[in-house]
């Protein structure tokens, strides 16, 4: 049954409107929108006073990881690298069981809830064993993961992860990989299960060949393919993710084996465009930073976990003088927080350029609006989500701000967006969450919180002993 919702002070895809009667239908989609309104004398819908923003989507995720967020943090003997971290994220991996990952992701998905992200891309690669055998249903983990996203009530896509080998060349995969890899037969396999629990789920879901390193140019090619043969019937191109150009060590070895970086070699043996996404590609020259952009492909920027793995700095001047699509991740959760991967987004590029307000100008310009416009534009695109703006046949997917929190009190439009990301003090900026037209967090806190908590403390008690 189609609801209404009249807003008072909304801001819609081409700006800030006031009395805004939303229709939205049992989908979650807004059907109509009337600017200007006068809420009628029998209106039995719901009110919004408070300021109403679009959701923020986080298109790039490694649940589990969550559950291991501040367990890598002790130097060891030797340098301590991204490598060094991912030795103790493949100890503590094989631990996991199906219920765990479940009660692991309901919990981190209503957090990403309660920092106003309202929809994810799930990059998922935990998908057999502990032995690294296949479970009876070989989409067991996947379907976990979809089960977490109806337990929180956040918006889905799932990308499974086409994993097979550990390093260029089709290196045999090591142990602490047995829990990922596939041939492209499973892969296809996996493939046509996730296809059918989307479709039972209400869900999207895409494929992740995990980089150029995991997999060949065969089996990005295989993987396309049969995705394409799955979604034939879509109206839209379903998404491709890759992580690429991450490391320094993973562009020396790409021109070790390809002769190509890795942007390049991707770019000249397929054709990058709108379904694209390309993970953090933090390490691109100038004509990589070009090519990307004028592709219309999204690359997921997710700053803290790339500042907590000292991965390096994104081309983000460039790639914006360009016009290039973006969006953010929370990746591995160091931090799970819209704000702040934004706001450190630009503080970085302050301290590159010794200079404020970096990617707007002008007198009318607002940094936090921009920030938060493009960013969740790019996410929505990059998981085929009709989100991230709020507009006629879009989602219903919005944050209600609290406007008398000490951080918000006495801004107006776009000063609210600023301050929301800026001004971070002891508060609670968000009223509510609200995904598909249902509202999911009210005042700081989920249907669920409690139950969802004892779950998470008592798998992570088990899971550090």
């Amino acid at each position: 049954m189609a609801k209404q919702i009249f807003a008072k002070h909304i801001l819609l895809a081409d700006g800030w409107a006031e009395n805004v009667l939303l229709t939205i239908d049992d989908l979650g989609y807004i059907t109509a929108l009337e600017e200007n309104s006068t809420m009628p004398n029998d209106y039995s819908g719901e009110l919004i006073s408070n300021s109403i923003i679009p959701g923020m989507v986080n298109n790039h995720s490694h649940a589990f990881q969550w559950a291991m967020a501040g367990l890598a943090e002790q130097s060891g003997k030797g340098s301590d690298s991204f490598w060094s971290w991912r030795k103790i994220m493949y100890d503590f991996v094989s631990k996991i069981t199906p219920d765990d990952l479940e009660v692991i992701a309901t919990a981190l998905y209503m957090q990403m809830l309660k920092a106003g992200y309202t929809s994810v891309g799930e990059f998922h690669y935990l998908h057999h064993d502990a032995n690294g055998e296949h479970f009876s249903n070989q989409a067991e983990m996947s379907q976990r993961i979809f089960e977490a996203a109806q337990n929180s009530r956040i918006n889905l896509t799932l990308l499974p992860v086409f994993y097979r080998y550990s390093g260029f060349g089709e290196q045999a995969p090591n142990d602490g990989q047995k829990r990922f890899i596939h041939t492209q037969e499973e892969y296809a396999q996996l493939l046509d299960a996730i296809s059918k629990l989307a479709g039972d789920y209400l869900q999207n879901f895409g494929i992740a060949p995990h980089s150029l390193r995991a997999v060949n140019r065969s089996d990005i090619e295989f993987a396309i393919n049969h995705l394409d043969k799955l979604t034939e019937q879509s109206s839209i191109q379903v998404p491709v993710h890759i992580h690429i150009a991450e490391q320094l060590k993973e562009v020396d070895d790409c021109l070790a084996h390809y002769g190509k970086r890795p942007v390049t070699w991707l770019s000249e043996n397929f054709e990058l465009n709108s379904r694209w996404c390309l993970v953090h590609a933090t390490h691109m020259n100038a004509s990589e930073v070009k090519k990307v952009a004028k592709s219309k492909a999204v690359v997921s920027i997710c700053t803290t976990t790339e500042a907590n793995l000292g991965d390096g700095f994104f081309a983000m001047m460039d790639y914006k003088d360009h016009s290039g699509r973006w969006g953010i991740g929370s990746d591995s959760h160091i931090s799970v927080s819209a704000t702040e991967e934004l706001r450190w987004l630009e503080y970085q590029n302050r301290l590159r350029t010794n200079s404020r307000t970096v990617f707007t100008d002008g007198d009318d310009s607002s940094n936090g609006y921009w920030l938060w416009r493009n960013a969740a534009r790019g996410g929505a695109q990059s998981l085929a989500n009709r989100s991230g703006e709020l507009a006629l046949n879009k989602k219903a997917d919005f944050l209600v701000l609290n406007n008398n929190d000490m951080a918000l009190v006495g801004k107006e439009n776009d000063q609210l967006i600023d301050a929301f990301i800026f001004n971070q003090q002891f508060n609670k900026p968000l009223q509510s969450v609200w995904v598909s037209g249902n509202k999911v967090i009210e005042g700081a806190q989920h249907p669920y919180q409690e139950s969802i908590c004892e779950n998470y403390r008592r798998v992570l008690k088990k899971l550090l002993n």
